[in-house]
């Protein structure tokens, strides 16, 4: 399956899974899981950085369109697809996965704990950047702070769960000329 294709079904079953399923969840009006931003996590290693913050625009403002948002899922999306290739620089050595693999996965970045890394730094951000936007203001720090803990927890599980149950099959290339 060629990579735009396999890509508009991450996109499109990774928003209905989001708008249909994790958006009717709230734990304590505290806790809102997250597992959208999968899509970003997921695109390969070698995307040009425009295209990369482009489509971060398109799946942060699918998600506003249908919870009537004014852009907050946008600025959320475009900041950890900033943020990605910087991270992905600083968690893999300069000859490393992005060389010999397509997209990041467990596989690629040497195992569950690097992975965690990277996607916990992003779910991190992401959720930081979204409550700042949606309260406007620190206010009550506690409840911004446990609010954005909490909701990167659960994102994350439910990141490494789809992880392991839909498990990407990616070869080791050993020739890297393309």
């Amino acid at each position: 399956m060629s990579s735009l294709v396999k890509n508009i079904i991450r996109f499109v079953l990774l928003m209905l899974v989001q708008v249909y399923v994790l958006d009717k969840i709230h734990l304590h009006q505290m806790v809102t899981p997250y597992l959208y931003f999968l899509f970003i996590l997921w695109l390969p290693f070698k995307m040009n950085r425009t295209v990369l913050m482009l489509l971060a625009a398109l799946l942060g403002f699918t998600l506003d369109s249908f919870r009537h948002h004014p852009g907050f899922h946008t600025a959320a999306c475009v900041l950890i697809a900033y943020v990605r290739p910087f991270l992905i620089n600083l968690l893999i050595p300069q000859e490393g996965a992005e060389a010999n693999y397509e997209e990041p996965s467990i596989r690629s970045l040497g195992g569950l704990l690097p992975y965690i890394i990277y996607s916990s730094i992003l779910i991190m951000l992401h959720n930081a950047w979204l409550f700042f936007l949606e309260a406007w203001q620190f206010g009550d720090a506690w409840y911004f702070f446990s609010k954005t803990f909490l909701s990167t927890i659960i994102s994350l599980m439910l990141v490494i769960i789809t992880e392991l149950i839909f498990p990407r099959k990616q070869r080791f290339r050993t020739n890297t000329a393309v």
